[in-house]
């Protein structure tokens, strides 16, 4: 019975040897990557009928952690905010068909190669003019922001550039008319065309670059060869070629084991330093955007004042069927968010127009100005319905007691007292609007947050920018309140007459 148990006891002993030197080679086993990715770049990325995550880069990421024995958690990041999240560390790697580039490896690492791609020209099928990439001089070319292909269009000789959040976007805006190109992924734009999502659009028959995708990681990141690893055993077994042929129906080429641009560094001067530089080499650019921001705003105030004005008197009519209207009309553009309200005005509207046979497109300062006007007339009905109620119900009896009709009444008695009474939620409505403005970025205006954008995607430097940026909305603000209240004790005459009397 000794000679038993003491055996079973050596057994369990090695039992439990063999677990630990299985965890000590598998360190990996039960840890999970937050990867980032972008699902709007089909057939690499994007969510089916159901939500989900699928595409090329979602399958072969999973076959990568099966692989290296570790968990994917997928979080959906913008394109250009992926490189500023992995610098943050708060996300552990990326996988959404980043271009290996020598200015990327400056910034992050990134894995072997998985993906063999190139940039191609789309042009609507009527297009005789391009032919190729010389031919798109002086031409209006779409891309999508932060990519290769942004950069490439900025080497074309008097180009008009359209910077969109996703390659659909672009993809949509030549398709409206507004663009005479785009400049884009082959894979990506072929298959739009190929699933007859996109009509009327064509692929000139070249490639400008040859480009290698890669999963990116931090700097010094520990899961780079868990990574790779992974990614070897794939490539080896394969598993890459039944993904690969399932998505593009055709046998992979062969790729590179190393990335081409492995251990580049930024250095220079101290971070403090290159912080301070940075900032102060986008401030121009900024302020060019601040201007584009201002006018927006104003534009949009003066036209959403005149709309709401007569939507908030339309409010009080006692015809029922005119106040139903205004109601529905307040109701739908403050029950709506303005970010959907801008796609539909400058996306949607058009691409109706042309389905029912009519040429039509926005101009993108006109499209911006007339969405941020609807949004704005809503809310300032409100306050315009409100002021006017404000006024005691006796000096419209007074006015009509003195002969004035219902219109002069409003003109000259009750809408010039309700206006001072508006003045503080007006001003709230202007800097509101002012702030609202960065939403038209995302039909490529060249806005304040736009401006912001566009430089991030050169020097991937976000926190300087974004900091840059607020600190010019920080300023709009506190002049634009410092304006509003300068008016309101300009228009109270009661406060006028205290300062006249002292």
């Amino acid at each position: 019975m000794v000679k038993f148990g003491f055996g079973r006891w050596c057994l369990a002993v090695g039992f439990c040897c063999l677990l630990l030197a299985g965890c000590a080679v598998n360190p990996s086993a039960g840890k999970t990557l937050r990867v980032a990715t972008e699902p709007a770049f089909p057939p690499f990325e994007f969510q089916g009928k159901g939500g989900e995550l699928q595409g090329f880069s979602i399958d072969l990421m999973n076959a990568v952690a099966s692989s290296a024995n570790f968990k994917v958690n997928f979080q959906s990041l913008p394109f250009d905010g992926i490189i500023p999240a992995l610098q943050a560390k708060t996300v552990d790697a990326a996988i959404s068909s980043i271009t290996i580039t020598e200015e990327r490896a400056k910034t992050i690492s990134f894995s072997r190669p998985y993906f063999k791609a190139g940039l191609a020209i789309a042009i609507r099928a009527d297009n005789q003019n391009i032919t190729g990439f010389d031919s798109l001089k002086n031409k209006k070319i779409a891309v999508q922001l932060g990519t290769t292909g942004a950069a490439k269009a900025k080497s074309v000789p008097g180009v008009q550039i359209r910077s969109f959040d996703s390659a659909p976007l672009a993809l949509q805006e030549l398709l409206n008319g507004n663009v005479d190109a785009v400049i884009n992924d082959a894979p990506v734009t072929l298959y739009a065309i190929n699933t007859g999502n996109l009509k009327g659009i064509k692929i000139v028959q070249q490639l400008l670059t040859e480009e290698f995708y890669g999963i990116a990681t931090a700097k010094k990141s520990p899961n780079l060869a868990l990574i790779n690893n992974g990614l070897d055993r794939v490539l080896k077994n394969g598993t890459y070629a039944k993904i690969y042929q399932k998505w593009f129906k055709v046998q992979p080429p062969s790729l590179p084991a190393k990335s081409p641009f492995e251990n580049q560094t930024n250095a220079g001067a101290p971070k403090i330093l290159t912080s301070i530089r940075v900032f102060l080499q986008a401030f121009p650019s900024l302020l060019q955007g601040a201007l584009v921001t201002l006018q927006l705003t104003i534009l949009s105030v003066m036209f959403g004042l005149i709309g709401g004005s007569l939507i908030g008197i339309v409010r009080l009519s006692h015809i029922a069927p005119v106040r139903w209207l205004a109601r529905a009309y307040v109701d739908f553009f403050r029950g709506t968010p303005l970010l959907v309200q801008i796609f539909m005005i400058y996306f949607g509207l058009p691409a109706i127009l042309q389905e029912l046979g009519l040429t039509f497109s926005f101009d993108r300062l006109s499209a911006g100005v007339i969405a941020l006007s609807l949004n704005s007339a809503a809310y300032i009905a409100e306050v315009v319905r409100a002021g006017i109620q404000s006024i005691e119900p006796g000096q419209a009896e007074a006015a009509k007691s003195l002969g004035l009709s219902s219109l002069q009444t409003m003109r000259y008695v009750i809408f010039p007292q309700a206006f001072r009474r508006m003045i503080p939620p007006l001003g709230n409505e202007f800097i509101s609007l002012l702030k609202d403005t960065s939403l038209v970025s995302v039909i490529g205006f060249e806005e304040l947050v736009r401006k912001g954008q566009l430089i991030i995607a050169d020097n991937y430097r976000a926190f300087e920018i974004y900091a840059g940026v607020s600190v010019v909305y920080l300023c709009l603000t506190l002049i634009s309140s410092q304006v509003f209240s300068r008016l309101e004790v300009w228009m109270n005459p009661v406060k006028g007459q205290r300062k006249y009397d002292t």
